[in-house]
């Protein structure tokens, strides 16, 4: 797939809470890494997102007394699923993976800082209405379409890369420089999704 000057790598979330040793980590978590790497290579722009929560998320299960974590609470926004706490402000679970090396990244942009709302995408808050001005920064940068890697592939890339068809970018994901969480079916249901909205999945991006 041939890379244009108007694409945008969008990474999603590659700290070490969701790495091996984590408190909320993914198998193989860090298996992403090289991929990513393989991948950034092709890209001029390249943009990185990293989870930000204070402490008392609404989405840590400490919060709900009597909830453990993978449970699932109603909010004003709708259903949400409790997780351990994990990146939280300031702590080194929130910190990027020593591993990752993408220095030529134009933009982080920190996700979940409202204590009372999540925020999988880069794109929205979990109410699928508030911004997080990643939209207006990628349209006046003139950036059409969106390739998407990271944490994890079933969440964060996956919400993200379904808001992005939603703006009128087109979405790419890149299998290979992702890994799921695999929580009750949520692969198959976001692939179903992906096959609706025109998101478009490759295994990898060639060298």
């Amino acid at each position: 797939m041939e890379i244009l000057p108007e694409d945008v790598l969008v990474v999603a979330d590659v700290q070490n809470d969701f790495c091996p040793g984590g408190a909320l980590a993914v198998a193989h978590g860090e298996r992403v890494i090289a991929p990513i790497h393989r991948s950034a290579r092709r890209f001029d722009h390249i943009v990185l997102t990293q989870d930000w929560h204070p402490p008392g998320h609404l989405s840590f299960a400490t919060r709900h007394p009597g909830r453990k974590p993978f449970e699932s609470v109603e909010t004003p926004h709708g259903e949400q699923v409790l997780w351990p706490d994990h990146c939280v402000q300031g702590t080194r679970g929130a910190e990027f993976h020593s591993s990752l090396h993408l220095l030529q990244a134009e933009l982080i942009l920190r996700k979940g800082h409202h204590i009372d709302i999540d925020s999988y995408s880069a794109f929205f808050e979990n109410d699928h209405a508030t911004p997080t001005g990643l939209a207006g920064y990628l349209r006046e940068r003139r950036l059409k379409r969106v390739f998407l890697a990271g944490l994890t592939y079933d969440f964060c890339v996956a919400y993200s890369a379904l808001d992005a068809r939603k703006l009128g970018f087109s979405a790419v994901v890149i299998r290979e420089a992702c890994q799921a969480i695999g929580l009750n079916g949520s692969v198959e249901m976001m692939e179903e999704k992906f096959r609706q909205a025109g998101v478009v999945v490759v295994e990898r991006v060639e060298d």
